[in-house]
């Protein structure tokens, strides 16, 4: 990610503190997060494209739990930002390819 994608977020160290207690539409906005909803699999809970010029896409499937999302987003953001978060319950995972 280059520094014009992170400037917002770069004036202070990101915490997964601050990424677990702020509220996500005000996270996505922070980090200037685009968020396209996409049918897909049952199994498919996200993903994160990073773009060239750094900034993010979110993908969010249709129809799944508000709860999941929110759960699912944070933990990409915090995995896209390099910044330590707590393990997803089974059977949620993340990877990078």
């Amino acid at each position: 990610m280059n520094a014009t994608a992170l400037a917002p977020a770069a004036r202070c160290t990101i915490t997964a503190d601050h990424l677990l207690d702020t509220p996500l539409p005000d996270l996505l906005a922070e980090f200037r997060v685009d968020v396209s909803v996409l049918e897909a699999d049952p199994g498919f809970t996200g993903g994160t494209y990073v773009r060239d010029d750094g900034s993010l896409l979110f993908v969010k499937p249709a129809g799944r739990p508000t709860a999941e999302w929110e759960m699912m987003a944070r933990a990409m953001l915090g995995a896209a930002l390099r910044v330590p978060m707590p393990e997803l319950p089974p059977p949620y995972q993340l990877t990078e390819l």
